[in-house]
């Protein structure tokens, strides 16, 4: 059930920058590494939903129903668009101190969540991905599920870490270079953004 094969694949799907991995990024960058773990958290926390639809089955619903793929898609693109504005906006993000108070962690952890379960093409991706690795006729396949769904959510919280932590190795350079805040402020956005019009192109 947990073969390399399994191994390899998620860490491979983990590693590609995505909404989630640019969202911790830059969260560690801009307010360290603490909240790049929150970022972290969120950001599996987002993938729970998407996981308990494949195993419900809901997946293959909205894989037939066109309405509901993009009644959850244009939210996601809503959302995204939000995000690069927001970013775009924020000048005072960059700040030299790195702690996060308990409103800001938990706001960190809702917008996190947000960009992984407005985005309707990981269950897809799951309704496909997941069940190849169930061994056939398995007595108990929802176990095999549950467990592949769990191996899956620790390796995405711990990439993500990584992410973050490395992100908040350059932080120091970042805060002593106005240009280069505004730049990186910028780029975020229009990564948002960009990821937000890939969405709204693509197709089931």
């Amino acid at each position: 059930m947990i073969s390399i094969e399994f191994l390899i694949t998620s860490l491979v799907v983990v590693l590609i920058p995505g909404t989630g991995v640019i969202y911790t990024v830059s969260t560690g960058l801009v307010q360290g590494r603490v909240a790049s773990i929150y970022a972290s958290l969120g950001c599996t926390a987002g993938i729970v939903p998407h996981l308990a639809a494949t195993i419900l089955g809901l997946a293959a619903v909205m894989h037939t129903s066109a309405l509901a793929f993009q009644v959850l898609k244009y939210a996601g693109v809503a959302y995204l668009f939000y995000v690069a504005y927001a970013t775009w906006r924020d000048k005072s993000a960059f700040s030299v101190d790195g702690s996060v108070s308990r409103a800001s962690a938990w706001s960190i952890v809702v917008k996190a969540f947000l960009l992984n379960i407005l985005n309707p093409k990981l269950t897809i991706f799951f309704l496909a991905f997941l069940p190849q690795f169930v061994e056939p006729g398995a007595a108990q396949p929802l176990v095999q599920l549950l467990t592949l769904s769990g191996i899956f959510m620790a390796m995405t919280f711990a990439v993500f870490v990584v992410y973050g932590f490395v992100a908040h190795a350059f932080r120091r350079h970042v805060i002593e270079s106005a240009s280069v805040q505004r730049w990186l402020r910028y780029s975020f956005a229009a990564a948002f953004a960009g990821l937000g019009a890939k969405l709204a192109a693509s197709e089931r």
